[in-house]
């Protein structure tokens, strides 16, 4: 017999195999010799009441044998010679996806990403860290993985419709991921991991016969009789397919012009804007768990916070337990934050993003730019909070006291932000539409969780770069530019996606349709 039940065990017993055991059979009212083995299906952690639970569903076999879960092991022949092509533009989740899906049904794909691999990357990253200077081509933006490299690699999604979550996943293990991943109800691999597997999912796609090309930045796609054909680069080279995937990221402005400036048709879209909120990590602890001191058995705790204010949405995004926040720009001269963790969340600091929904009535002062107004809309904002920080990367930053109670903060709390923070009013920052919105939401989220509204958490600006604020239409059957044939918009530059794993499952999904068009 096969029996899924759901345990809930105090911390230090949930990794204990005896533990486990022993409650499954009290739960199944069995001897514990009778259970010949379970599966782990799902772990997650309920902290609702002063004990503190994790709770856990499992697949036990009892007195028969025990089949250990499955994972997916997928198949990558190699290519043969005569195999159709698909240009990806873009090495992201959805385009690393895109490519391994395109390798199963026997299309090859050719990926052009404007960055560099992954292990080039890091020195970028490292100058714009430490000496303020940004590579415009090779950031926490853009290269090898997409900005999901550098972001933790948080997994969690509520995207069931858009795929088979668990297919994604099984992937990532594939490559190399910790199997945890699988079961916990928030996973995340970590950015110290990440490159290793985005490095393996290149090998393969290459030993398969792909074409991955580095510093090939698309600087026009080429159209005859509205059909693409192919594209150039910056190299002054071109590649010719009849088929384009477009998944270039949200912060790909220069893609957004050059459709526009070709006439194809694209949509002004709204998204969301505010700060990185840093607090100590232990704040977040206690607040969470309920108790002065988190243990060895817990892991650093996240929060998820909402609130609506004045009609517009307030909410917590990309939240990062034990993490670092990072400078995200992808040009000189204006000032994007973002945040990540290791994959053992042990950094001092918990940060979030925390961010108001802007719309068109904010994008108005923008109308000459039409579908584009929304992106100048977040390009100035980037613009305020860089001169605000002086220069260098510098940010903006206040303590959230002093950023509610509206006066500069005489001075600032430890931050991981590596450039530095300037004191400043943010208020002078952020749009009236976001500050004012944002005050009362703090506020209201000390309320909810207790010691979350404290002077020690400084808010870091500007998160800016939630989602794209352009949407490249696409016909939801063919998933097809609806003007022009063989392109396709594709995940969360395209607004179709919202994180790895959507971006992910919809590189899969393009990817579906143009096999199934191309047998």
């Amino acid at each position: 017999m096969i029996q899924q039940i759901s345990l809930k065990l105090l911390p230090a017993n949930a990794g204990n195999h005896t533990h486990i055991l022993q409650a499954a059979a009290n739960e199944l009212n069995v001897k514990p010799a009778a259970i010949t083995g379970f599966n782990l299906l799902k772990r997650s952690i309920d902290a609702r009441s002063r004990q503190v639970y994790f709770i856990l569903t499992l697949q036990v076999f009892i007195n028969e044998p025990w089949i250990v879960r499955p994972h997916l092991h997928p198949t990558y022949h190699s290519l043969p010679a005569n195999a159709p092509s698909v240009i990806i533009v873009g090495a992201g989740p959805a385009g690393l996806f895109a490519a391994l899906r395109l390798i199963e049904a026997g299309i090859k794909p050719i990926i052009l990403e404007r960055g560099k691999d992954v292990r080039a990357r890091r020195r970028d990253l490292a100058a714009l860290n430490k000496t303020g200077i940004v590579n415009p081509e090779s950031n926490y933006c853009f290269g090898e993985g997409g900005a999901g490299t550098y972001s933790d690699g948080k997994l969690y999604t509520r995207s069931n419709k858009r795929g088979d979550i668990n297919r994604i996943l099984n992937i990532f293990v594939f490559f190399g991921a910790d199997e945890k991943i699988m079961i916990d109800a928030h996973p995340h691999i970590g950015t110290n991991k990440l490159p290793h597997i985005i490095t393996a999912m290149r090998e393969q796609i290459i030993n398969s016969g792909g074409e991955v090309h580095f510093e090939q930045k698309v600087t026009d796609i080429l159209i005859a009789n509205n059909k693409v054909t192919g594209v150039t680069t910056a190299t002054g080279q071109t590649f010719h397919a009849a088929d384009i995937i477009l998944a270039t990221g949200h912060s790909a402005r220069d893609i957004f012009t050059l459709l526009h400036s070709k006439n194809i048709l694209l949509e002004a879209k709204p998204f969301a804007l505010g700060v990185r909120i840093e607090h100590p990590q232990e704040i977040i602890d206690k607040a969470q768990y309920h108790c002065d001191l988190r243990g060895d058995f817990l892991p650093p705790a996240s929060y998820s916070l909402v609130e609506q204010v004045e009609g517009r949405g307030v909410f917590s995004f990309c939240m990062c337990p034990g993490g670092i926040i990072a400078p995200a720009s992808t040009d000189p001269g204006e000032l994007v934050v973002n945040g990540w963790s290791p994959s053992k969340r042990n950094n001092p600091y918990a940060n979030s993003g925390m961010v108001v929904t802007v719309d068109e009535s904010d994008f108005t002062p923008f109308a000459k730019h039409g579908p584009l107004a929304a992106m100048y809309f977040q390009q100035m904002v980037e613009q305020k909070a860089f001169n605000a920080g002086g220069g260098n990367f510098v940010a903006p930053a206040q303590r959230m006291t002093d950023f509610v109670q509206k006066k500069i903060s005489s001075s600032l709390p430890d931050c991981s932000y590596l450039p530095g923070i300037h004191s400043t009013d943010l208020r002078s920052v952020l749009p009236a539409s976001v500050h004012q919105r944002l005050g009362p939401a703090l506020k209201a989220f000390g309320k909810k969780m207790k010691g979350y509204y404290t002077e020690q958490a400084v808010l870091v600006a500007t998160e800016s770069r939630t989602s794209s604020p352009v949407r490249i239409p696409r016909n939801n059957d063919t998933l097809e530019h609806p003007q022009i044939a063989g392109l396709y918009p594709c995940a969360e530059g395209a607004g179709y996606a919202g994180g790895i794993v959507s971006a992910a499952m919809d590189g899969e999904r393009v990817a579906a349709v143009i096999a199934e068009k191309l047998k």
